[in-house]
């Protein structure tokens, strides 16, 4: 009774229950309904309607920078004049190296926000590596799920061919050769003719069964499972590739920061525009993908309910059977099953009689006999199997974890792959906004140069120098 209450089941996540509940308005913003139909342009739209979101907020962003940028090209250029004569003003009062009070605060102030930013982009890519792992978990799962249907549906079909290849074989050969030995014993022939029939008979039952071809429930051959692999490998490299690119940047803006080398900051400005339209490009792919795939998930017996009944023409009383496995269902299969079972065991009656009543006035039959037997045997056994192979329990718990790894652990990754793509776009629209602040705060080389100059030509500097030297120095 307990392996009776632990049927596998799926239900919607929370995830998945919200996105999926998302207002939907195609290009004529109009509403829409939010059945998973892939195939459908309206449906389409509304994905491309969501999608356009994240290209409304890159333009946004690209407005915010540009906002700052003429802020600092335009509004700054009198900062020159005025620090110079501050500089004067406060000489005696700066540190040596050319920096006055408001300008030394003004680096600082721009220094932190990049470095703030650089932190949340960071913990983006923290999220990011999360996510894109989670998100390849899920497809494994499903593509292993996938692959395990499909060798389940190959041996069904394999157990049949191989069944009725063997019954057609033991009508063309032994039995043949049987009716030729019996022909002048009537009974004898009548039991090896009803032989015949129910082979025949066995047959046509089984032929009837072909799930192999229509992969009843997942509707994906292994041809396409291992393109999903191999699509999945080319996503996750992707996201590496991205998120090692993100951290890159953050890192040598750090450095660049560290060393105010500005000509690195100026190199990863450049990269952080590439970082910032991927960020918002990946987000709007990403949003697509997450309420496609809720929308999916939110009911995904109607979708593979009709798609593989309208694509291989399997009965929708088959694929509920496997799709839902329901105790109050019975197999469609069932009244076949218990037709050819009965049909073997009156074969192995009639055979058992033969053996019994024939075989001591026809010595000769005993070879074709025996050959029927053993086919006989065979084919029991390959029945059996075949039982145990069609009963719902298998190919509904490969449906299920497939659909837990595609709706449980694949959503959850794309949802923290969004989240890494938002954030990661606003950290850099921060950087943006901020490195063109810190780089302009550097004193440039000609400044450095004159510092140095002024310092080793000053005469009282180098004499107080060497005095605090020598005062130092207890033993001189």
């Amino acid at each position: 009774m307990a392996g009776m209450t632990t049927v596998p089941s799926y239900a919607p996540s929370l995830w998945v229950r919200v996105c999926h509940a998302l207002p939907r308005l195609d290009l004529a913003m109009q509403m829409r309904d939010n059945i998973f139909i892939p195939d459908s342009w309206e449906y389409q739209q509304t994905l491309l309607v969501l999608s356009s979101l994240s290209a409304i907020a890159l333009v946004i962003s690209l407005l915010v920078v540009l906002s700052f940028l003429i802020h600092y090209c335009c509004c700054h250029r009198g900062d020159r004049g005025e620090g110079s004569e501050e500089e004067e003003e406060d000489e005696d009062g700066s540190t040596g190296h050319g920096y006055s009070g408001k300008k030394g605060r003004g680096i600082c102030c721009v220094t932190w926000v990049a470095v703030a930013a650089v932190t949340l982009c960071c913990v983006a890519i923290g999220i990011g590596f999360y996510g894109n792992s989670e998100a390849n978990d899920g497809m494994y799962q499903l593509t292993s799920s996938l692959l395990t249907a499909n060798y389940t549906l190959a041996s069904i079909d394999l157990l049949i061919s191989d069944t009725i290849t063997g019954l057609q074989l033991s009508v063309s050969g032994p039995l043949t050769t049987m009716e030729e030995l019996f022909t002048g014993s009537k009974p004898f022939l009548v039991s090896t003719r009803n032989c015949r029939r129910l082979s025949e008979n066995v047959i046509n039952l089984l032929s009837s069964i072909s799930l192999a071809q229509s992969s009843v429930v997942t509707g994906l051959g292994n041809d396409t499972t291992n393109t999903l692999m191999v699509n999945e490998d080319y996503r996750w490299l992707s996201y590496v590739l991205l998120l090692l690119l993100d951290l890159i940047v953050c890192l040598f803006i750090l450095l660049g920061l560290a060393k105010q080398a500005r000509w690195l900051l100026i190199l990863m400005t450049v990269l952080a525009w590439l970082a910032l339209f991927l960020s918002w490009g990946s987000l709007g792919l990403e949003t697509a993908t997450v309420v496609a795939l809720s929308d999916f998930c939110s009911d995904p017996n109607a979708f593979v309910l009709n798609s593989t009944n309208f694509n291989t023409g399997t009965s929708s009383d088959v694929l509920d059977y496997y799709l839902t496995c329901s105790r109050r269902m019975s197999s469609p299969f069932q009244q076949v099953l218990t037709q050819s079972q009965r049909a073997l065991s009156n074969i192995h009656t009639h055979l058992s009689s033969l053996d019994r009543n024939a075989l001591p006035q026809f010595s000769k039959a005993e070879k074709s006999l025996r050959e029927v037997q053993q086919i006989l045997n065979s084919t029991e056994g390959n029945f059996h199997q075949l039982v145990a192979l069609l009963n719902c329990r298998g190919l509904n718990k490969d449906y299920i974890d497939s659909l837990k790894g595609l709706c449980y652990d694949g959503m959850e990754g794309l949802l923290y792959l969004s989240l890494y793509s938002f954030l990661s776009a606003l950290a850099f629209t921060a950087i943006l906004c901020s490195l063109p602040g810190a780089w302009r705060s550097f004193p440039s080389e000609s400044e450095e140069y004159e510092d140095s100059d002024s310092e080793s030509e000053d005469p009282f500097t180098s004499h107080q120098d060497s005095k605090r030297f020598l005062q130092w120095q207890p033993w001189l």
